[in-house]
């Protein structure tokens, strides 16, 4: 009997799970088929990024059509690379690794978007 009760205590009620109302009227929709004959249904999204000023958007467009990353993407490469090597290094050496992929980390922290910023990593 308190076996039962140990699990009823940490059970949630039903009646008592919040339920997002939107979400409930877009899942009926989909499951009535109001979704399956939308114009452009199986074509890809033209996104448009009207948030970014009109100089870094060209920026960003000269960059790109002259195959060129921004030094916070490099850096990305860089520690995924010696990241992988530190995998192979022997103890003396993969101490010498973490410190210099940890200086690259603060380097790219310092220039990445704050969304995208890294962790250091321990020994």
């Amino acid at each position: 009997m308190e076996k039962k009760n140990a699990k009823n205590e940490y059970e949630i009620d039903e009646r008592l799970q919040y339920v997002d109302p939107i979400s409930e009227i877009v899942k009926r929709a989909e499951k009535e088929g109001h979704f399956d004959h939308l114009p452009g249904k199986g074509k890809p999204l033209k996104l448009r990024n009207d948030y970014m000023n009109p100089e870094e958007k060209q920026l960003y467009k000269t960059m790109k059509d002259n195959h060129i990353l921004p030094k916070w993407i490099e850096l990305a490469n860089e520690i995924d690379a010696l990241k992988k090597e530190l995998f192979r290094s022997e103890s003396k050496e993969r101490k010498k690794k973490v410190k210099r992929i940890n200086k690259k980390i603060k380097e790219y922290n310092y220039l990445c978007p704050p969304s995208l910023q890294r962790n250091r990593i321990e020994n």
